[in-house]
């Protein structure tokens, strides 16, 4: 059985009630069944939830799945201090030791102190921008893909932790243009997605 854990950062706030990612942790539910060969955690950062647990989570699972909206590029400040509050719970607990670096000689070395070294993740984000504002020339994001960019510090963060990551996914343009026909697509292709990804880490795994 591989090991899950789903962190769903759709944090609700003014108008946000983070529906995508609730809909995204839906169809996690659906997927990584026992009969498909998965073990399944959850966490909600809108519950209640106690640090330790969480880091037990990180320590149990095989993947970590991430699911956030991108707010004002960046994370929601729910998963933000969900992410200080546990990683920091989790210093020689199991997420980190250290921060890689020896006393005698300080320079080298930074952010190879992490303990969860054979474990992956995956990132899931939800944008009001367009795909194409990352992709065109001219365009905000001066065709830096989401993850040279704003998750750049994101994927450093699980670096950090000796985290591996497996190829994330985007969803774009989901405030102005979002109707069932689109959600239904977004669910395909994430289903996809998974299939092309973990299942696949799975298989190889297994033969």
């Amino acid at each position: 059985m591989k090991k899950i854990f789903v962190i769903n950062g759709g944090q609700v706030f003014a108008h946000s009630g983070g529906f995508l990612n609730k809909q995204i942790t839906t169809w996690d539910e659906e997927y990584f069944t026992p009969e498909n060969g998965f073990e399944l955690r959850i966490t909600d950062i809108n519950q209640p939830y106690d640090a330790q647990q969480e880091v037990d989570n990180f320590v149990w699972a095989d993947i970590i799945v991430y699911h956030f909206p991108v707010w004002w590029f960046s994370l929601p400040s729910g998963l933000k201090k969900y992410l200080d509050e546990v990683l920091t719970a989790g210093h020689r607990k199991g997420l980190y030791y250290s921060d890689g670096r020896k006393m005698d000689n300080p320079e080298i070395n930074y952010g190879t102190g992490g303990s969860l070294h054979g474990k992956q993740y995956m990132v899931t984000t939800s944008w009001n921008a367009p795909a194409t504002a990352f992709t065109l020339e001219g365009e905000f994001f001066g065709q830096k893909s989401v993850d040279e960019g704003v998750l750049f510090g994101f994927h450093r963060m699980n670096a950090f932790l000796a985290l591996t990551p497996l190829k994330s996914i985007h969803f774009h343009d989901v405030e102005k243009n979002m109707n069932a026909e689109r959600l239904d697509q977004f669910k395909q292709t994430y289903l996809q997605h998974l299939t092309a990804t973990i299942a696949q880490e799975l298989l190889i795994v297994d033969l």
